[in-house]
């Protein structure tokens, strides 16, 4: 899928200019993040937790595609808020119908760490999906 919504007014952020480590629990999977390869995917926004996932075959779910249009790519930023961009009324708005939100939520499709610090996120276990679909 992919794409924005041109529903909403994207989300500004800057992406990060030094490598930065991401880190998925309770995957225990830690990933470098190099400024220079991305965008990884077309899903999320770009040098978003989920579109870094993707692009390294880690599989959150997101019904939408990465437009901020569902709450399924909830994830807890459990280091490094601070280097996120900072939460829109859009994102909040479809934080609203997620599960289990607490203060340090938010959307992967959505959140763009700018690299000045690792970051360490949650996927909660209603959002792991453990079931895919070969490629056709």
């Amino acid at each position: 899928m992919g794409g924005s919504n041109p529903y909403i007014q994207s989300s500004k952020y800057a992406l990060p200019t030094r490598p930065y480590k991401l880190t998925f629990l309770p995957l225990g999977r830690t990933v470098e993040v190099r400024p220079e390869e991305l965008p990884y995917s077309r899903d999320g926004a770009k040098g978003s937790i989920l579109e870094i996932a993707l692009g390294h075959g880690i599989d959150i779910d997101h019904a939408c595609g990465g437009v901020c249009a569902c709450s399924t790519c909830h994830v807890i930023v459990k280091q490094g808020l601070e280097s996120c961009n900072e939460a829109g009324d859009p994102e909040l708005d479809q934080l609203d119908n997620a599960r289990g939100v607490t203060p340090r939520s938010r959307l992967a499709c959505q959140a763009v760490p700018d690299g000045r610090c690792d970051v360490v996120v949650e996927i909660p276990s209603w959002n792991r999906n453990l079931v895919r679909e070969d490629h056709h």
